[in-house]
């Protein structure tokens, strides 16, 4: 009887492991329109990418382009009471890819038409951190000091 007990206790932590295996590794599921949407939202919430720049309430989402690999989507600027700005008028802020499956996310970099990684320090617009933010700035503002 011992037997029988030790070898069902062996079964179950096995299924929990392979349960928990599975769980960790590449998505099982393919995002979704919404899935995907909302994927970006909490990685660009997270990282703060458009923290000293605009607020996340400011900004409306749109999907531009639908494909079997990708939902591609476009960020503007949102002009009303609130926000400020011309009603009339929504300029783009960014432009990124969420893949369906892998749930990578890619940026367009404007300037030269490409897309890239996301990259948050990437995306970030340097003018707008705070020297304390970026070591590399407090250096550049130490040095061109006159």
């Amino acid at each position: 009887m011992n037997h029988i007990a030790r070898f069902v206790a062996e079964i179950v932590a096995v299924i929990l492991v392979l349960s928990a295996i599975a769980h960790a590794g590449p998505r099982s599921h393919v995002l979704d329109e919404n899935g995907a949407l909302a994927l970006l939202e909490r990685t660009l919430k997270h990282d703060g990418v458009y923290a000293h720049r605009i607020s996340l309430d400011c900004v409306t989402y749109g999907t531009e382009e639908t494909t079997q690999a990708y939902f591609q989507f476009v960020l503007r600027e949102n002009h009303n009471a609130k926000c400020g700005g011309d009603p009339e008028t929504n300029p783009v802020v960014d432009r990124y890819r969420v893949y369906r499956r892998a749930g990578k996310i890619e940026w367009l970099e404007r300037i030269e038409g490409n897309w890239r990684p996301y990259n948050p320090a990437e995306i970030r617009w340097p003018q707008f951190r705070r020297p304390e933010q970026d070591s590399q700035s407090s250096l550049f503002f130490e040095k061109n000091r006159s």
